[in-house]
């Protein structure tokens, strides 16, 4: 009878399907981690949304390739995310090429001159949608183990700290001018 106890708490503890305990954070925490980060922690987000279905669907890819090159794949991660939230009884809706050239646009707003390029940190709204999504069919699965952060990791306290010097940096340069 022992055995059968272990062999069941064995199974509630493990993944299921190999994929890995399952993170979440909510969206005023990725709000915050993508602006201290100036966007950088959009493609953080990029890649695990990508790992994680590397690793629910078994796909034979490459999550950080697809990240950093994210203008060729951004699509069809967003199109896997909303029907993924549809099965798990999703009832928003957006427009994955919408958000894909959106989130686009915004990130070549960069190249925009002092102080208007700043504008282009806030492309990672047009991640938002895709973000609620994925948060809301992880919750809503059965398949593996979710577990909601309630605060920030120490790593993301130190993305946070390094990016408030970095900005603060930023700022000055831009309030002193051509010295």
């Amino acid at each position: 009878m022992e055995n059968q106890d272990e062999i069941l708490d064995t199974n509630i503890t493990q993944p299921i399907n190999n994929i890995e305990e399952q993170k979440i954070i909510n969206l005023n925490k990725f709000i915050v981690l993508c602006i201290t980060s100036f966007g950088l922690y959009s493609v953080w987000w990029i890649y695990k949304a990508w790992r994680f279905y590397q690793q629910k669907e078994n796909l034979y890819i490459m999550p950080a390739v697809r990240a950093m090159f994210s203008i060729f794949f951004l699509t069809s991660l967003f199109n896997k995310i909303l029907s993924f939230a549809k099965e798990k009884g999703y009832g928003e809706n957006f427009s994955s090429i919408g958000l894909f050239i959106g989130f686009i646009v915004g990130n070549l707003l960069a190249e925009l001159p002092d102080p208007f390029w700043l504008i282009s940190i806030l492309s990672f709204v047009f991640l938002i949608p895709p973000f609620k999504a994925l948060n809301y069919a992880k919750q809503n699965s059965n398949e593996f183990v979710v577990t909601k952060q309630t605060s920030f990791s120490g790593r993301q306290i130190g993305l946070i700290v390094v990016g408030i010097i970095f900005f603060g940096l930023v700022l000055l340069g831009l309030t002193m001018g051509d010295v």
